[in-house]
């Protein structure tokens, strides 16, 4: 299993977690909604019905092709009888199955994917099921919008990579010490801070003392967009050896054009602030 989330549901957390198929939440944790001493027996009364292996098997049909039908089949013919018993651990080591996946240990269960699961919701109770579907996908919009931010940030990291290779290999002679390098360095990303923001880092700092971080880390999605398509043409022009004072002029003109174009589109004027 891969990354770890949860959402609460009518009082009842259902942990989720990605594996390789996909998503899949703790059947164990919905099922305390009905029962919550004794989960594990409301999950095998529900793979007693030949309903439910019947939407066992469809799904693992159309997604598993290592899927056992022969096994399934002898599953099928005898779901609903009385002395019929299943556990998902014996579904799974039977016909290969990966729609649900059984885990042990103080934190373990049964978890299936998300399409059984909220199946599996829907047997328990329908007002449950809706609540759930709500909170998971509230929860991926959540988890949309920081992926979003990650993608910008690791943009605007990219280009800085290029913006100061740019600034080493024209700005730099051999000779400049370490210190005096770092001023070369500083005073080319401020020309970038002043061209966006209308301000130095510096001057951020002093307008914001109680703040942490830099100006940057507080610059909205549109803004970053920005900043990572001016580290590259400021890269050009510095091969160009075209002067400081001109590229800030050059700069700014891109930014407000760009920023105009970024916040009258629906797509980004409502981008939020990563943090």
């Amino acid at each position: 299993m891969g990354k770890n989330s949860q959402v609460v549901v009518l009082d009842e957390t259902v942990r989720i977690q990605t594996a390789e198929h996909g998503e899949y939440l703790s059947l164990t944790d919905i099922a305390k909604f009905k029962n919550p001493d004794a989960p594990a027996d409301i999950i095998k009364n529900w793979l007693r019905s030949r309903s439910t292996i019947e939407l066992l098997g469809l799904w693992e049909k159309l997604n598993n092709p290592d899927f056992k039908l022969v096994e399934f089949d002898q599953f099928r013919f005898a779901a609903g009888e009385n002395a019929f018993v299943l556990s998902p651990k014996k579904w799974i080591e039977s016909t290969q199955a990966i729609g649900l996946i059984s885990k042990s240990g103080r934190y373990g269960g049964t978890y299936a994917h998300k399409d059984i699961a909220f199946e599996f919701a829907t047997w328990i109770s329908i007002e449950f099921k809706f609540y759930l579907i709500k909170e998971f996908q509230r929860l991926k919009e959540i988890e949309q919008k920081s992926l979003g931010w990650d993608i910008r940030r690791n943009l605007a990291r990219i280009n800085y990579r290029i913006h100061t290779d740019a600034i080493k290999g024209n700005l730099i002679p051999p000779e400049l010490s370490a210190r005096e390098a770092s001023r070369v360095y500083a005073s080319e990303a401020d020309v970038l801070n002043m061209a966006l923001f209308g301000q130095t880092a510096g001057q951020w700092r002093d307008i914001n003392p109680d703040k942490k971080g830099n100006i940057r880390d507080y610059a909205n999605g549109a803004q970053l967009v920005c900043l990572a398509n001016m580290e590259s043409l400021n890269a050009v022009m510095i091969h160009e050896n075209i002067p400081q004072p001109e590229r800030l002029i050059r700069l700014n003109r891109v930014a407000r054009e760009q920023m105009r174009i970024l916040l009258s589109d629906p797509e980004t004027r409502h981008i939020e602030r990563g943090r």
